[in-house]
């Protein structure tokens, strides 16, 4: 975060990926459990705040598609901030966001745009929230966005709004696949549940974690065949696009394991070094013909 002006800020917002994402049968409210470890990575999105005589939260993006009103995770964030915070009568926001991360690919940029709207806030009012406080104000708004306001890696459960933070992973970069295909989270969850009616009984005793304690200690090579992700399977029967750019990747790159993060549609195997990590996103955009980006793993907050 930077700030030169005392009622204005400017935020970096970072992606996420699900390292390992482990899913259990609905409950009675209809959601699933599960069991995540999550990284943010060097993708951001870019936010500017300044704040107002004026109340009211207004939005503003260089992406057309994007909606700017109250159903935006930024505006509803803010809102809710202002209202907890008893600043809402007299203090308004005006926020630009410029959007690098793509939406429907698993990435979590919504969330972190609305998570860090929060500790922006939290920073520019002066209001000296902690972050598990603020956490339990973003749980309020999906369940991603409590991973943001601890970050950088971090065991979540639940419905993903308990967060552990643990050491983030020795194998330092990943490379990113971002088709443009847009996943919709209800339906692959709901793929997920017609796909796997036999194996829901036994999925919640599954979600018990792993070492995970060891696993930030793996070399890329050591920890990649221990990564999980129970939404590829619905998520490939649901696109056949995306499966089929999954089954290339794989081979382009001789077999090395790739996963997709959340319900998708970004792909990513990961690397230890920089050069390792460059050299074969090279090999993949030459050949799968879509965006391809080599990224640091867990970069420090605020970096451009």
């Amino acid at each position: 975060m930077s700030t030169t002006n005392p009622s204005a800020m400017r935020v970096t917002a970072p992606a996420k990926i699900n390292l390992h994402l482990r899913v259990g049968p609905p409950t009675a409210d209809g959601f699933h459990p599960l069991s995540s470890w999550m990284v943010t990575v060097g993708l951001f999105d870019n936010l500017e705040f300044t704040l107002t005589d004026t109340p009211g939260v207004r939005l503003t993006s260089d992406d057309p598609a994007l909606p700017t009103d109250a159903s935006n995770l930024v505006v509803k964030t803010a809102t809710g901030l202002l209202d907890a915070a008893n600043l809402a009568a007299s203090t308004g926001v005006d926020i630009t966001l410029h959007k690098r991360i793509p939406s429907g690919a698993g990435l979590g940029g919504g969330s972190s745009d609305g998570a860090f709207t929060l500790l922006a806030l939290n920073q520019l009012l002066q209001l000296n929230w902690s972050p598990d406080r603020l956490a339990t104000l973003a749980s309020r708004y999906g369940s991603d966005l409590a991973f943001f306001c601890h970050g950088p890696s971090s065991i979540c459960t639940g419905r993903g709004e308990i967060v552990h933070p643990i050491a983030p992973p020795c194998a330092k970069y990943a490379i990113l696949i971002l088709p443009p295909i847009h996943m919709p989270t209800p339906a692959v969850y709901k793929r997920f549940d017609q796909l796997l009616p036999s194996e829901l009984g036994t999925r919640n005793s599954e979600l018990s974690p792993p070492d995970y304690a060891t696993w930030p200690t793996l070399t890329a090579q050591e920890l990649l065949p221990k990564l999980i992700n129970d939404l590829e399977p619905p998520a490939f029967s649901l696109s056949e696009p995306l499966a089929d750019l999954h089954a290339r990747a794989t081979k382009i790159l001789d077999a090395r394991i790739v996963r997709m993060s959340g319900s998708g549609s970004t792909l990513f195997t990961l690397y230890d070094t920089r050069d390792e990590a460059e050299t074969n996103a090279d090999r993949l955009r030459l050949t799968l013909g879509v965006n391809v980006q080599p990224v640091e793993l867990a970069p420090n907050r605020g970096a451009k």
